[in-house]
C-alpha cells in the first residue's frame, strides 16, 4: 500500500488493513525455521504483559537481539502505523517504541535464519 520499496512495515500495513481479527501475526517470508510455538508463546507474553506487541528476540555473539518482523501485535495499531508510514518512518523499532512492546526471548536463533537462495535454503536444512 506505500510506494517504492516501503520496507517491512508496508508489509505489517497492509496485514493490518486487510485483518479483521483482534490481533495479526508476522513472520518474514524467507526464513523457514520458525519455533513452531512462535505464535502462541508471543500471545502468551502480550497477555501477561498487557502489550500491543510481543516481539521475538535470541542471544546472537552473546547479547539479546530483537527479531522485530517476527511478532504479534494488535490490529487496532492501524492507525498508529498509518500516520507513521506516512510521515515517512520506515524502521521498525522506531514506530514499535511508540507502544507497549515486550520481548520473548527463543532458545535458538537459527530458528530466525532466511534462506533467499536454494543454496542458502540447503545450508538451513
Amino acid at each position: 500500500v506505500l510506494p517504492d520499496y516501503a520496507g517491512p512495515l508496508a508489509g505489517f500495513l497492509t496485514g493490518l488493513e486487510q485483518t479483521d481479527t483482534p490481533w495479526m501475526a508476522t513472520v518474514p517470508c524467507d526464513s523457514p525455521r520458525l519455533p513452531d510455538d512462535l505464535v502462541a508463546c508471543l500471545a502468551h507474553a502480550a497477555e501477561r504483559d498487557d502489550a500491543e506487541i510481543a516481539m521475538a528476540a535470541a542471544i546472537e555473539d552473546g547479547e539479546l537481539r530483537t527479531q522485530p518482523v517476527f511478532c504479534l501485535l494488535r490490529s487496532s495499531l492501524l492507525e498508529s502505523l498509518t500516520r507513521f508510514t506516512q510521515g515517512g518512518g520506515r524502521k521498525i523499532d522506531a514506530w514499535t517504541a511508540q507502544h507497549r512492546t515486550t520481548i520473548v526471548e527463543f532458545p535458538d536463533v537459527g530458528a530466525f535464519a532466511n534462506a533467499n537462495t536454494l543454496r542458502e535454503l540447503q545450508q538451513l536444512e
